[in-house]
């Protein structure tokens, strides 16, 4: 009968996991903390976009208007966040780039960045090989991006509303230390060698971030050969994690527009589902 038990147990524990987990398709969610009148609401980024097919809808300007403050994975306000930056994006141990790959590929990846990107590799030989991925998404999306998120720092300077950071720079910037420099490096390369697929594979992407569907996003994310590369746990699952006291914290305080990178709002583990499983109600806006 134990058994019987723990078995019961574990499975209805798996069954309400899932019912916390989105099923609507929506970009957009109200959050309503218990016993607190005004709401917050969550909105799922991609970082980097061609403007074509970037879009503030109404109903986000709306939400926006509603709130206090505007909450993004990093405050993009800060006035010290590139020397922040600066300070926090080299490698540790006096680790260079060239001794992560073979002399081959890394004349390779010298060429690459001097003919496709415009610029020297010179000036990254030290950082943290993520920090690369930055400049190589000009290539891959062949356009001049756009950002939500310095889009939403501009709604909120129109109505004086705060900027915050559920994370600091030197977090954000840490986890690039908890991923091994080569395992980075090889994503880089993979990337390099594979510009085709990873166009396809980023204009899939686009193409589903436009139906809304933030559990098809992030099971898109999971799958994706130039991605998290078995650092789920790291990259999104402990940061949802972490984020959603801070999030209670932050909404106890006043109403709050929050905005990450949709891959964080699907699954089961994911920060609707979390919100959810602590008592708020997380509805979809249309």
């Amino acid at each position: 009968m134990k058994k019987l038990f723990l078995v019961l147990a574990l499975l209805f524990s798996v069954f309400i996991a899932k019912a916390q987990a989105p099923v609507e398709s929506s970009l957009l969610w109200e959050i309503k903390a218990p016993n607190q009148s005004k709401p917050s609401y969550l909105f799922g980024t991609i970082h980097l976009i061609c403007p074509a097919d970037f879009s503030l809808s109404d109903s986000l300007k709306l939400a926006i208007s509603k709130t206090e403050q505007v909450a993004l994975e990093v405050d993009m306000d800060d006035p010290n966040m590139m020397a922040a930056m600066m300070k926090s994006m080299n490698m540790s141990d006096g680790n260079e780039l060239k001794k992560l790959v073979t002399e081959a590929e890394y004349n390779k990846l010298s060429q690459f960045y001097k003919d496709s990107v415009g610029v020297g590799l010179a000036m990254f030989e030290r950082v943290k090989p993520f920090v690369l991925m930055g400049p190589l998404f000009n290539a891959v999306l062949a356009c001049q991006p756009q950002s939500y998120e310095m889009s939403l720092v501009e709604l909120a300077k129109k109505q004086k509303a705060e900027v915050i950071g559920l994370e600091t720079i030197d977090e954000q910037m840490a986890l690039f230390d908890s991923v091994p420099y080569k395992d980075q490096m090889k994503i880089i390369m993979t990337m390099i060698d594979s510009l085709p697929q990873a166009r396809e594979e980023f204009k899939g992407l686009i193409k589903m971030y436009k139906t809304q569907n933030v559990n098809d996003l992030y099971k898109l994310t999971l799958k994706s050969e130039f991605g998290l590369e078995g650092n789920e746990e790291v990259l999104l699952f402990a940061r949802n994690q972490k984020w959603i006291g801070r999030i209670q914290k932050i909404i106890a305080e006043k109403p709050t527009f929050f905005a990450v990178g949709a891959a964080h709002l699907g699954g089961e583990r994911g920060v609707i589902a979390l919100l959810r499983k602590e008592g708020y109600m997380v509805r979809a806006i249309k």
